[in-house]
């Protein structure tokens, strides 16, 4: 949880951005990142290999397999794995995939059992991974060890009630990987947070399109006029650089909102608040870049990731989740979707993600013309420009080919516990320019 005396500092801070005329001072100017980073096959496949088999992916909910011999499918990220809940209360991961000629072990999006079997040969796994069954046992050599064809692990590890994968079995732990998120969201109640809606839209345009209008509000006063901008004054936004590839945006509301009547995230009267919530929480915008592929507001109401995966080059499958306390006997709690019946899932984006992925398909096709050459970013889009940074480290700079590479300029004094602005706005104050709170 984010103590009083930096509460106090966030605040001061946001007020120093939104009276600052220029960049921080040493604040790297930022090269034009190279226009092939979307559009080119070559990084697509680099992205696929290294940075989403290396990285904490959100899977999914317990509510979603709530009970032992409980399992569900899950393939957002390439190989097909199935999510199981343990008999002995673990949830694991495992590859879907039988032991001996690769059928898939469950075929059933969600379902329980006490065993997994293979559909084509009938090999029978237990909850836990262990091979069990292997019919006509007596035709394979008498020293075949069933011990060692268990079903192949996939990392998978919780933050309260959500569940994270990962296919490298050498990545850090979840917990070192959220590093400083870990203390920012424990009062968001990630352990009592409900599963209130979790619906998949197909986009068309590339991934890093549709997540990166979430990664900055320099677009906000005119994409958003009436849904957002009441609700941040993009102006006094303060970003927050985390290791690996973690950012966070944070900004009051303009000061002449009223922003407990317009605020657009806000729950009807009768939903449950989130008690341990503090003040930012309640009275700011703090939308989390969770890397690769997760954005999120946290406010005193919902844990709402969108989260973002690459099904092609040129496509993306948006998923919007909203998590929430006990609603009780009102209506589930839904923050980005509405109701649509000609949809195939009956709902459809809420008008705040209409807004941010309308332009997606559209920016993608003036992304193949000759005039993209390049991206020019202002300070305002650094969380973009260093999240390019983290994919490339991630994917190993070396593997990534010199034209399409970022160069690493927001060095490791501009990412968190470092911040060379915090400085500069006591040096302002001492000269007589004090920060109002």
């Amino acid at each position: 949880m984010i103590s009083d005396a930096e509460v106090r500092r966030l605040k001061a801070l946001m007020e120093w951005e939104g009276q600052r005329s220029a960049p921080p001072d040493g604040f790297p100017r930022l090269p034009d990142m190279p226009a092939a980073r979307y559009t080119s096959p070559e990084y697509f496949a680099l992205e696929q290999e290294h940075i989403f088999r290396k990285s904490w992916l959100f899977a999914g909910h317990i509510e979603e397999i709530p009970e032992p011999g409980c399992y569900m499918r899950w393939q957002n990220a390439g190989d097909p794995i199935v999510i199981v809940h343990g008999m002995d209360g673990v949830v694991r991961a495992f590859y879907n995939t039988c032991r001996h000629r690769g059928a898939p072990v469950v075929t059933e999006e969600r379902g329980k059992s006490s065993r997994l079997m293979c559909g084509y040969p009938n090999w029978t796994y237990k909850i836990d991974g262990t091979l069990v069954g292997v019919p006509e046992r007596q035709d394979f050599p008498a020293d075949f060890d069933m011990s060692c064809r268990g079903l192949i692990p996939v990392r998978c590890e919780m933050l309260g009630n959500v569940i994270f994968v990962n296919f490298d079995q050498d990545a850090m732990p979840l917990t070192e990987w959220l590093g400083p998120l870990m203390n920012e969201w424990d009062e968001f109640a990630f352990d009592r947070v409900r599963l209130a809606a979790r619906h998949s839209f197909e986009l068309n345009c590339n991934w890093k399109v549709a997540m990166e209008a979430n990664m900055e509000v320099y677009h906000v006063p005119f994409i958003h006029p009436t849904t957002v901008a009441p609700l941040v004054d993009s102006k006094r936004n303060y970003n927050t650089i985390y290791p690996n590839g973690h950012a966070r945006m944070l900004a009051p509301a303009p000061e002449q909102t009223d922003r407990e009547h317009v605020r657009a995230i806000d729950s009807p009267p009768g939903w449950k608040q989130i008690e341990s919530v503090g003040e930012l929480g309640r009275t700011c915008t703090q939308s989390y870049t969770l890397f690769p592929n997760w954005v999120s507001p946290l406010s005193n109401y919902f844990v709402p990731p969108l989260v973002f995966w690459p099904t092609g080059l040129n496509t993306t499958r948006l998923e919007l989740v909203t998590m929430a306390l006990d609603w009780g006997d009102e209506p589930a709690p839904d923050l980005w979707t509405v109701p649509d019946d000609t949809k195939p899932n009956g709902r459809d984006m809420s008008p705040i993600i209409l807004e941010d992925t309308q332009f997606g398909e559209a920016i993608q096709k003036s992304m193949q013309s000759a005039a993209f050459r390049s991206v020019p970013l202002s300070y305002q889009e650094a969380r973009i420009y260093s999240f390019h940074q983290s994919c490339d480290r991630m994917i190993g700079i070396d593997n990534v080919p010199q034209d399409l590479r970022v160069e690493q300029v927001i060095g490791e004094e501009w990412i968190w516990p470092n911040d060379p602005r915090r400085a500069q706005m006591d040096d302002d104050a001492a000269e007589g320019t004090p920060t109002s709170v």
